[in-house]
């Protein structure tokens, strides 16, 4: 931007030039919850992040908590981030309206101007031009947390037109984003609205809706339940193999038969919820038609020589989607490694994640060898009998329909799955062609739902894009046209120069806001 040559008239002035003040408060602990009636609460960052101001997101103080009533946030008020990701920190909001008693926290600065600029400002700080400074002028070591000081905010420098230009210019931007806004909120509703068909589309595959006439014209050859009688036949056959070649390695020849009473059976189904099954169907718990087990713990401490393996962890798992961009390693022994090591088509849960992740699964389809996972994931291996593809359609359904939600337990505000509630839901086990067919018609719609949502994006992305293009045009003086008659930015600076400071609101203004 500063390469650019400014319209006659305009002039470069620093956010240190035009505030008059930057207010900060101080962080003070609080309960996680927004204040009611007469209650006082801090302002948390996220009230800011997202480019109106949020007064839900806030925390209550207790009584007698040392603030400022000076800090109290009011209609009007510019408030900005100093601490946030690289994305969101110095993000910038107007309060609109406050009707929570609220002040300001450390994190959120209020800035105080000497013209009426703010929303000239607000909206510069949003452009990208004023985005590359604020994560220029940001700080720390990591992209996760940012901050930005006081002096290093009024150092970043803001295009200035004459006072009666920038006034036609910002309702010329408000007149064009309204319309934006209308558009976007219209998208909104659409993917909204494509995401209700995705989820009514995989519980209507896993209830048999989808195939109701297919099953009329196909009657089985081996029903539901003649399937899980051969699952569950063929699990004990192939614990008793591998029981009897252990007992054997270790020389102790099994007893007759009496080793055997030592096989667990699958746990039960929990049938509270359990729905009616379409004709040929069986329910079985998950515990029953696959292995479900917790990952390993992050750090615990093995000796010299183990080997160092790639990792899988709630981040790198996204709905039927593994992400490898950001894989850990940590040390496996041989036996943990066999323990956890992933094979193909085996599939991974959100085991502790927020309460709308909770649960979210993706298949691993080989996308890194000798892999493993941590204990914020379960996995599920289907047995004989049960087509991967199909136990992920079921589980992509509990994740869209709340099923997960449901059964998992939070603490601390994480909801955790947990592997022994998850293995006992109770699971529809369609004939096994059935599933084939569920799986042919179900890929050919999700496919669509897909392009849809593909198309709705790039309409979002093109709504962002020129969003950014008025921005652009707005402060290279290109939205309205000049009037060589306006009062230029530099006088108008002069005359701010000589003003006086203004007063801090005197001990009696702050008594009367203490609430």
């Amino acid at each position: 931007m500063d390469t650019e040559r400014l319209p006659p008239g305009w002039t470069w002035a620093t956010l240190g030039e035009l505030v008059t003040r930057i207010e900060a408060g101080k962080n003070v602990t609080a309960a996680g919850y927004p204040p009611t009636g007469d209650a006082v609460g801090i302002v948390k960052v996220s009230a800011v992040t997202w480019g109106e101001f949020n007064e839900r997101e806030s925390k209550t103080l207790p009584p007698g908590a040392d603030y400022d009533p000076a800090h109290r946030i009011e209609a009007g008020d510019f408030l900005i981030s100093r601490a946030n990701t690289v994305e969101l920190v110095g993000a910038p909001v107007i309060v609109r309206e406050c009707r929570r008693n609220l002040v300001l926290s450390d994190k959120v600065l209020r800035l105080r101007f000497g013209l009426p600029v703010e929303r000239w400002v607000e909206r510069y700080l949003k452009s990208a031009a004023g985005r590359r400074q604020i994560e220029d002028f940001s700080q720390g070591a990591q992209l996760s947390m940012r901050n930005i000081s006081q002096d290093n905010l009024r150092r970043i420098r803001i295009p200035m037109p004459p006072q009666t230009e920038m006034e036609r210019s910002v309702a010329a931007m408000d007149g064009l984003f309204t319309d934006l806004d209308t558009a976007e909120a219209a998208l909104g509703r659409a993917r909204e609205g494509v995401e209700q068909f995705r989820a009514s589309l995989l519980h209507a595959a896993c209830a048999g809706a989808l195939t109701a006439a297919w099953r009329e014209a196909n009657p089985p050859t081996e029903t539901g339940a003649d399937l899980l009688r051969r699952i569950l036949a063929e699990r004990r056959a192939t614990w008793e193999r591998t029981e009897h070649a252990r007992l054997t390695a270790k020389g102790t020849p099994p007893a007759r038969g009496a080793w055997k009473a030592r096989y667990v059976e699958p746990v039960a189904a929990d049938m509270t919820a359990a729905a009616a099954l379409p004709q040929g169907w069986a329910m079985a718990a998950v515990d029953a038609v696959g292995s479900v087990q917790l990952g390993r713990q992050r750090a615990p401490q093995y000796h010299a020589g183990d080997d160092m393996r790639p990792y899988l962890r709630v981040a790198n798992v996204f709905e039927d989607r593994i992400d490898i961009s950001d894989v850990m390693t940590m040390q496996f022994d041989a036996a943990d490694f066999e323990a956890y090591r992933l094979r193909q088509d085996d599939i991974l849960l959100n085991e502790g994640q927020s309460a709308e992740l909770v649960g979210r699964p993706a298949m691993f389809r080989g996308e890194l060898a000798d892999c493993c996972f941590t204990n914020t994931l379960v996995r599920f291996r289907v047995g004989p009998g049960l087509l991967p593809e199909f136990a992920l359609l079921m589980f992509r359904s509990w994740f869209r329909n709340g099923t997960f939600q449901r059964i998992a337990k939070i603490t601390t505000n994480i909801a955790h799955l947990g592997a022994g509630r998850f293995a006992q839901l109770p699971m529809p086990i369609p004939p096994i062609a059935e599933q084939r067919e569920i799986l042919g018609v179900a890929r050919q719609l999700l496919s669509e739902v897909e392009t849809l949502g593909t198309d709705l994006k790039a309409q979002r992305q093109q709504v962002a894009q020129l969003r950014q293009s008025i921005l652009h045009a707005t402060f290279t003086g290109r939205l309205v046209p000049q009037d060589p008659d306006d009062e230029t930015a530099v006088a108008l600076l002069a005359r701010l120069r000589a003003a006086p400071p203004p007063a801090r609101r005197t001990r009696s203004a702050q008594r009367a806001l203490r609430v």
